[in-house]
């Protein structure tokens, strides 16, 4: 049962893609058949299966989630309480609940059988770029 841990470097707010760095990875684990398990091992980052062809459609979540849950320093923002770490951290926690933290994708013939138009993304909810870690596990 092949385990590997992927670090992730974001630029900040907004959506990384990795499909390709996880299909390789699949490829080359020798194994055929089975499932993939993507684990993100942090509470203000999230993983998405979303499509690939379009950027609108990332610009587009990335936007209503920034105005259903702005930062705690905006008026409407005013009933959030965990303020310690910056405006933007509890509205990315927020998100974070809202969205998948993990992902389970089939594999056949040795690749992740995924849509046409799916990609795999990491979408980093916090304001300043960071380094998240992924852990994938292939059974």
């Amino acid at each position: 049962m092949p385990q590997m841990s992927f670090t992730i470097a974001t630029r900040g707010p907004g959506f990384t893609e990795i499909t390709a760095e996880v299909a390789r990875w699949v490829g080359g684990s020798g194994v055929a058949e089975g499932l993939l398990t993507l684990f993100l091992r942090h509470t203000s980052c999230s993983l998405l299966i979303q499509e690939n062809a379009d950027p609108s459609v990332r610009d587009d979540l990335e936007n209503i989630f920034r105005s259903l849950i702005p930062p705690a320093d905006a008026p409407a923002s005013r009933w959030i309480t965990h303020r310690s770490e910056g405006p933007d951290d509890m509205p990315a926690h927020i998100r974070a609940a809202l969205l998948p933290v993990s992902l389970s994708i089939p594999v056949a013939g040795g690749r992740m059988v995924l849509g046409t138009w799916q990609g795999i993304y990491l979408f980093e909810h916090r304001s300043a770029p960071h380094r998240r870690q992924i852990v994938a596990h292939l059974a």
